[in-house]
């Protein structure tokens, strides 16, 4: 790597330079482009700035503090990238300058339109992924009760239903590690069919399961499905998402997972008196699979998958699809720069380019940081404690002493599902740090209380079976219940959907590996949450359980103050540029309240810009 010329220090208002050349004060609108390298191996420590003094009234300064960017020759304010387009400046901002990257090509971004319906129809057939998980989370809570005697005629044992449980967590987590990788070779939509393939032949072994093995079996085959799914749903949304919406469109997968849980639960107390109601529950699963299955036979893949395998007709389909009424000229140098950025990563063939990929996300500093964020979120997400509440929920009740379970689990996923929806309009808005150190707070005071509770309610454990000293509804009971549903509305909001935007910390040549590991973090987790949970109930009893998930979540709030930067609004060049010297959490808070500040500007005069293409995007 060459040694970086300038140290730069830059500030919206009076901007100044550290070095030794000397800033040209008799043009106001003066403008300053770092050369992009030829060496695109250099990508990320080569972040091109482009930065532009105004006048303002506004004294809010983004001190990015000290930062290292290579420069060349200062240039007037009617600047030049690389591909000779002219860049498009925006008064009263900080202009970084894209790079050569899927998620910011300015020709789509600054063409000003409308969301196409094809768009929200391949997001929402899409998230049905996400459904599906949610759905096999919901379901395994009821029917670890009412499955009874049904298997090998015996009643299941706390280590049995912690085994079936974690059948599922540990096929996601072996599927997950190798579904970026296959989403690269193979497709997107091809990864979701055989999704959709492993549920259908994973819920038909479980319905005719007889044997406590062979529902083993069921779920773990299940949950190659899952794996698969929750890895390539949100990536595939990400890819065919426009970045305005983005974040918004991603939570749709969150929200139909909590919808699935939601559903799950409810049909698991219609179904509990049933005979055999369990297998019926299970069987439900399929509607979903082959409705997602159905329709992606006549869905097309991401523009990007697309452009690596030299397809770029039905790239320009796709992408004339999803920007409507968008010119062919734009069209056609969005596919150019899909083109460019499919050889930003070295190697003859894609086993070559995934593995330098996964070198780059460990040795290049801004991608390694984004991979700590992101797999440190996912861990949050499971080691909470709030999957242990899913899986085992009707457990837990009915050792509260409530002899209907099933209808207070519709509760807390009732109170997750309408939290995630809170976080679907305001994510944005609010901004996913702020979200977190809402929630993630929230979450540790409830724990504790959960904790407190269960020390007065006074629960021992002769072998697998629970005894409750105050059973029925005390008080200390309903406080329990009161709580864990407090511990579900924290949850949801925050670190129950931050983590799956983590699509956004990673370049685009290192995306498929960045979110391969970290998804593999969260199902990692997942797979000793599932294994252990009863076991620790037993153990080190349940105030004893609950105050470890306290103790855990009150670790995140700290790190997550010091070490996560604020996401919302920024672009990938500036979380890239914001993640390259530290994790810079005050200088990003700045950043993104500017841009908040811009984009709300912009906003006021969106209806006079639709449809109409920026003067710089076609002037010679």
């Amino acid at each position: 790597m060459k040694d970086k010329e300038i140290s730069t220090s830059v500030q919206e208002v009076g901007t100044s330079y550290n070095d030794s050349q000397e800033l040209d004060n008799s043009n106001n609108n003066r403008s300053r482009i770092p050369m992009f390298q030829d060496d695109q191996n250099d990508y990320d420590d080569n972040i091109s700035y482009e930065i532009k003094n105004t006048n303002t009234v506004d004294s809010d300064s983004v001190d990015m503090h000290q930062r290292n960017f290579k420069a060349d020759n200062t240039t007037d304010s009617n600047t030049f990238d690389r591909s000779g387009k002219k860049s498009f400046e925006i008064n009263d901002r900080i202009v970084i300058k894209p790079v050569n990257d899927e998620d910011n090509t300015s020709v789509i971004i600054n063409f000003n339109q409308g969301i196409s319906p094809f768009i929200i129809i391949l997001t929402f057939v899409t998230s049905i992924s996400g459904f599906m998980f949610g759905y096999d989370t919901g379901y395994i809570s009821t029917a670890l009760i009412s499955i009874g005697t049904d298997l090998d005629h015996k009643e299941l044992t706390y280590g049995n239903k912690e085994f079936i449980t974690a059948a599922t967590s540990l096929g996601a987590l072996i599927s997950s590690i190798f579904a970026g990788i296959s989403a690269d070779i193979f497709g997107r939509k091809p990864c979701i069919l055989l999704s959709n393939l492993m549920f259908l032949i994973g819920a038909i072994i479980q319905v005719t399961a007889h044997t406590f093995w062979q529902m083993v079996v069921g779920r773990f085959i299940m949950g190659f499905g899952v794996g698969i799914g929750s890895l390539i749903a949100p990536l595939y949304i990400s890819e065919i998402a426009p970045k305005n919406i983005r974040g918004r469109l991603t939570v749709i997968n969150s929200l139909w997972l909590t919808g699935g849980q939601l559903i799950a639960y409810g049909c698991g107390a219609g179904l509990s008196h049933v005979n055999n109601g369990w297998r019926i529950l299970v069987g439900l699963s399929l509607i979903p699979t082959v409705i997602q299955f159905s329709c992606f036979l006549f869905l097309p893949d991401t523009p990007r998958f697309y452009v690596m395998k030299g397809q770029l007709e039905k790239a320009n389909k796709v992408l004339h699809k999803s920007y409507v009424d968008t010119p062919d000229e734009v069209i056609n140098e969005k596919i150019a720069e899909l083109q460019a950025l499919n050889h930003s990563i070295p190697g003859k063939n894609q086993f070559e380019k995934v593995s330098n990929a996964f070198i780059q996300l460990h040795t290049v500093p801004s991608n390694f940081r984004a991979l700590l964020i992101a797999c440190g979120l996912q861990a949050i997400q499971q080691f909470s404690g709030w999957n242990s509440l899913l899986y085992f929920s009707g457990t837990i009740f009915e050792t509260v002493g409530f002899s209907n379970s099933s209808a207070v689990s519709i509760i807390v996923s009732g109170t997750n599902f309408i939290f995630t929806l809170i976080n679907f309009f305001c994510i944005d808005k609010v901004g996913r740090r702020r979200i977190l150190l809402i929630g993630l707070p929230g979450m540790t005071g409830s724990l504790v209380v959960c904790s407190i509770a269960f020390h007065f309610i006074g629960i021992t454990f002769n072998g697998n079976d629970a005894q409750v000293v105050h059973t029925g509804f005390s008080a200390w009971g309903i406080v329990i219940i009161v709580f864990i549903i407090v511990f579900a509305a924290f949850y949801a909001i925050g670190i129950g959907t931050v983590p799956w935007q983590q699509s956004e910390l990673f370049p685009q040549n290192v995306r498929g590996a960045g979110t391969a590991l970290a998804t593999a973090t969260n199902w990692s987790g997942n797979l000793i949450i599932s294994s252990t949970f009863l076991t620790m109930l037993q153990n080190i009893s349940p105030p004893g359980t609950f105050a470890l998930f306290a103790s855990f979540s009150a670790v995140s709030t700290v790190l997550t103050y010091f070490c996560y930067p604020e996401l919302a609004g920024l672009e990938l060049e500036e979380v890239q540029a914001m993640l390259t010297d530290g994790f810079n959490v005050k200088a990003s808070e700045q950043l993104a309240k500017k841009r908040r500040q811009q984009n709300e500007a912009e906003n006021n005069d969106i209806n006079s810009l639709k449809f109409e293409p920026t003067q710089e995007m076609f002037e010679e």
